[in-house]
């Protein structure tokens, strides 16, 4: 009788550092900023997503704001798995008699030990996943871009996500290159932070130097199609009065320079390393960037100046990861990449 009851709820989730998404039926339905807010005096969920958020450097005792995600693996696993939970619930529901199983399909950054592969599992488990498949993001981004990751043809994908940046050529459904680096978007709203205070003598937050770089974050001092400047209202580090100041592409270009540079050079290391046959098929088809770094002006450009290789940017770079997980939620039993 039980038999005739079992209901599974199939649920595709790219877990990262900065936001999380999940997709159902091949839509996003859920996407958050990967942030819990806590309660202290119980350690309860208070609030998830967007609304936790909002409390992140508003320092109030009885309430704890984490992110438990750092440089893409989770540095607070039960403030992970309260996450996911709260994640979940906010996905559409249907109304039902019986709590379902869930099946879930999770993105991991292809540089993961077996230890963080085991912390992710175990959040996943004890958030509620009954049956449970992990997929490298770089794998996930292909996907998501309708590449064919099981074909004899190589195809490069450089993902840059909130924490790592991961650089991953793939023929025959395998990881052929894998280069995964903690330089991504955290580490550009750190030094925005850190340039906003020596230069400008300015003290801001997280959230405001990730609108800076969103606004005016670019990879080129030169730009055909340069944005506005960006008027950013902070206190004076010394004086604790009002500075404001107007923020230019060529400025955030200057210091993001450094950590882009690292990206480069975890580039041309992965392209050393890639056999020559599927050299040149990249040279061919290009290089893929995904993850909310490639929303950087100019960076495709620069980085094709610099390889002499065409870096194409993503369709939908934000979710590309996420499509992808959907598309192996949908064939978990054709794809034997998937770890299980």
């Amino acid at each position: 009788m039980s038999k005739l009851f079992t209901f599974t709820q199939s649920i595709a989730m790219d877990l990262g550092t900065a936001n999380t998404v999940i997709m159902q039926d091949n839509q996003v339905v859920v996407d958050e900023p990967s942030v819990v807010a806590i309660r202290v005096a119980d350690d309860s969920m208070l609030a998830v997503g967007k609304k936790a958020n909002a409390m992140i450097d508003r320092p109030v005792d009885r309430i704890r704001a984490i992110r438990p995600l750092k440089d893409g693996v989770i540095s607070d696993y039960k403030a992970c798995e309260k996450m996911i939970r709260g994640l979940i619930k906010m996905m559409p529901q249907k109304p039902r008699l019986f709590t379902p199983s869930i099946k879930m399909v999770v993105a991991i950054p292809s540089g993961s030990t077996d230890a963080e592969i085991r912390t992710v599992r175990d959040s996943c488990e004890h958030a509620g996943a009954r049956e449970l498949y992990l997929i490298y993001e770089p794998m996930a981004a292909a996907l998501g871009m309708g590449m064919d990751i099981e074909g004899p043809e190589g195809c490069m994908v450089v993902d840059i996500g909130g924490g790592t940046t991961e650089i991953a050529v793939m023929a025959l459904g395998s990881l052929v290159v894998n280069q995964s680096i903690p330089v991504a978007g955290d580490s550009f709203n750190r030094d925005i932070i850190n340039h906003m205070d020596k230069v400008h003598n300015m003290r801001i937050s997280a959230p405001t130097a990730e609108r800076i770089k969103m606004n005016v974050g670019s990879a080129l001092h030169e730009l055909d199609d340069a944005p506005e400047d960006m008027m950013v209202v902070g206190p004076n580090r010394t004086t604790d009065l009002p500075l404001h100041v107007p923020v230019s592409y060529q400025e955030i270009a200057f210091c993001l320079d450094k950590n882009i540079q690292q990206i480069e050079t975890a580039i041309r290391q992965a392209l050393g390393q890639t056999p020559s046959e599927l050299y040149a098929d990249i040279v061919e088809r290009g290089v893929y960037l995904t993850g909310g770094g490639a929303l950087l002006h100019g960076l495709a450009k620069r980085l094709s100046d610099k390889f002499h290789i065409q870096f194409h940017v993503a369709e939908d770079p934000l979710h590309a990861v996420a499509r992808g997980t959907g598309v192996a939620l949908k064939n978990v039993n054709n794809f034997g990449f998937l770890i299980r």
